[in-house]
């Protein structure tokens, strides 16, 4: 939802007054959001040097978004100063640009800062933690050593380095100083918490909720922290708390903007929502969407009045969804009696006859798309296979930004299945990933039939007329299994809560078959699974 502009900054080269000054700082933060600096440094530039840290700090930013790295690095170093060096804002640094997905900026002043203050391990940590979010995790180990070197026992460029080796795999390294950490501070919530998220990815799932039950008596109010520990309750298969627990998420930024006081109460004993206007919003990623879709008919079988809004790729598909009265996209809001996301869906439904949704399938599609997609699909006899190999980097997000690159892989890795007799391949890949062509190593071309493609229900017609699909963990896993079509699931070693652990089906898609990862980051053995899942389906085509 777009947020009126606010008005012009003030151009008073005289210090603003106390009133004046809150006013044009809080001004400045909402352009600097947006991405418009020119106007930021216009407005601040009189006043800078003048003994306000906060407008210096400001100043550097904007300074940095102009490719004014010498400039901005004064500006921080200002600031800095002007703190007493309780803080560096360094780290506020990092976390704006990479909301604005412009990290290279941030890297460049870091580097600028670092020129003026070579030893400075606040910007050397700075420096560390984006060099991870740009993938250069080897690099940013390098920075962290030097900050370590300076400062043995930082908890904070500690918790870094771990960080950094589990994005390398080196899973047993991270332990060992999350560990560290905590035998120099045994109550430190993010080593707490961050040791934690590897237990639960080692499905230590109780020595994971204990750590966490640790970091939440320390920050019962972080909702990072109880957020993660939802989901490893979840990946426990501990619903009911789980769902509770995950309705912490609406406290972080990105989130549910509409009031907290008529968000739909769980279904238990005496809740009675026939008549009532429900708003089911768009949350997170399209795949969370699809997956949920499956209460909408259970809302509308206890009288109640969905009202759906989605983004515009999902709309098609969501009116042909059972109990959708309202299928809503942009616009504004509408009149409601309670709003849901739909990731609160599950805790609405705990404890009830439809705590898992609906069955399979609950999304259908249109039978015209269908016939037009056929046409499209190769005839010939082989096995009709479906590919995905990349999921959406959503670059703009840090921890997105980080969990794609351990769920996708790259095309090339896919050429073992190129190799397989009795089957087309075709992809379903869209995004940057796609930009990877369709051509594997081995020569054999891959049919894209994306380009026909528009939105989810053109995508779910073609789903309709393929054998089986192939696929890292993305919303094509989620639209496929709502369909009811066969799924190969290619997950990653520290694989995502709904998938559960040491399982190789899904409670969630029963035509869904999970191959994972044995080791961080290595794909061959899993696509050596598939090919070996692949032959005998084509084997069993070609018999029949």
């Amino acid at each position: 939802m777009l947020l009126p502009s606010p008005a012009p900054l003030s151009e008073n080269t005289s210090l603003p007054s106390s009133e004046a000054l809150k006013l044009l700082l809080r001004r400045a933060g909402v352009e600097l959001e947006a991405g418009h600096f020119a106007e930021v440094m216009t407005a601040l530039s009189p006043h800078g040097g003048m003994g306000s840290e906060t407008i210096d700090t400001l100043l550097g930013f904007a300074l940095t978004g102009l490719d004014r790295h010498e400039e901005a690095a004064l500006c921080l170093h200002s600031a800095f100063l002007l703190g007493e060096g309780s803080k560096h804002p360094a780290l506020d640094l990092v976390a704006l640009f990479g909301r604005l997905n412009r990290r290279e900026q941030a890297r460049k002043t870091l580097d600028a800062l670092l020129e003026t203050t070579p030893n400075d391990a606040r910007i050397l940590d700075a420096l560390g933690e984006i060099l991870i979010y740009l993938g250069e995790t080897e690099e940013a180990l390098k920075v962290l050593n030097h900050s370590l070197d300076i400062r043995p026992t930082s908890p904070l460029t500690m918790n870094f380095k771990a960080i950094a080796l589990m994005e390398l795999g080196e899973i047993n390294e991270a332990t060992k100083i999350f560990k560290k950490v905590l035998k120099l501070i045994p109550d430190n919530a993010s080593a707490l918490s961050n040791l934690a998220c590897i237990y639960s990815a080692l499905n230590r799932s109780d020595d994971a909720l204990a750590l966490y039950r640790s970091a939440i008596i320390e920050r019962p109010q972080n909702a990072t922290i109880r957020l993660n520990h939802s989901i490893s309750l979840l990946k426990a298969g501990r619903y009911a708390q789980g769902w509770a627990e995950h309705e912490w998420r609406l406290q972080l930024p990105g989130h549910s903007q509409l009031p907290a006081s008529l968000l739909v109460p769980s279904l238990g004993d005496g809740v009675d929502i026939r008549g009532k206007r429900i708003l089911v919003t768009q949350e997170e990623g399209l795949g969370d969407t699809l997956m949920y879709l499956r209460y909408i008919p259970a809302l509308a079988r206890r009288g109640a009045i969905v009202h759906l809004w989605v983004p515009e790729t999902l709309a098609d598909l969501c009116r042909r969804v059972e109990g959708a009265a309202v299928v809503q996209v942009g616009g504004s809001v509408p009149e409601f009696d309670w709003h849901c996301p739909f990731i609160s869906l599950p805790r609405v439904f705990v404890g009830t006859e439809d705590a898992m949704g609906d069955p399979i399938p609950y999304l259908h599609t249109d039978p015209q798309k269908d016939l037009a997609a056929r046409k499209l699909l190769p005839d010939n006899g082989k096995l009709n296979v479906g590919l995905v190999w990349g999921g959406a980097p959503r670059p703009h997000l840090s921890s997105a930004l980080m969990l794609d690159r351990k769920r996708s892989t790259s095309l090339e890795t896919l050429d073992p299945l190129g190799k397989i007799a009795g089957i087309n391949l075709i992809s379903f890949q869209k995004g940057p990933h796609a930009e990877q062509g369709t051509t594997l190593p081995c020569g054999k071309e891959i049919l894209d039939l994306m380009p026909y493609a528009d939105t989810m229900d053109d995508t779910a017609s073609f789903l309709m007329g393929i054998d089986i699909l192939v696929s890292v963990d993305t919303s094509l896993v989620h639209l496929a299994g709502a369909l009811g079509r066969p799924v190969l699931l290619m997950d990653r070693f520290d694989n995502c809560w709904r998938w559960l652990s040491g399982r190789d089906d899904s409670i969630w898609y029963p035509d869904l078959t999970i191959i994972r990862q044995k080791k961080p980051h290595k794909w061959d053995d899993v696509v050596k699974r598939v090919a070996a899942h692949l032959k005998k389906m084509a084997a069993a085509q070609k018999r029949s």
